[in-house]
């Protein structure tokens, strides 16, 4: 993943991927080293989790062959903040109750359920949807 600049308290990385399916595991692939590289083990799963269920919604739903999407993580003081934007609808994406049947429809649930807190912010470029996790005991990112 790509370094941006930094403020002296926070790391961040950012990487365009393609509207593709098989991106999906690629970024799960991103978030996990990049998480041991910044010291957050303990964040993997999680983060993997999230960036995998939003990743997927945006493959499903932002359509657009030879569209992308950026994935960003930004290690701040007590938070991983993980962010999903694309050029799509401008919606705002819900959780909703999956039927017990239903192979899908349990993401943005399960992005509630492992979140501290999470949002959507929309613009003329399309929509971000932002993940905040609580870093291990309130660890810094080590800056």
């Amino acid at each position: 993943m790509q370094a941006s600049p930094q403020a002296a308290s926070q790391k961040v990385t950012t990487r365009r991927l393609c509207v593709r399916p098989d991106q999906v595991a690629v970024a799960r692939g991103l978030v996990a080293r990049q998480l041991v590289l910044w010291g957050q083990p303990g964040l993997v799963d999680s983060a993997v989790l999230i960036v995998s269920e939003l990743a997927t919604n945006v493959v499903r739903h932002a359509g657009g062959a030879g569209g992308t999407f950026a994935l960003t993580l930004r290690l701040e003081t007590g938070a991983l903040v993980v962010e999903v934007s694309d050029c799509g609808r401008q919606g705002r994406p819900e959780p909703r109750e999956a039927g017990t049947e239903e192979e899908s429809g349990r993401g943005l649930a399960l992005v509630g359920a492992l979140a501290q807190t999470w949002g959507v912010r929309t613009g003329q470029g399309g929509r971000t949807v932002w993940v905040r996790l609580a870093t291990e005991a309130g660890e810094t990112c080590g800056c």
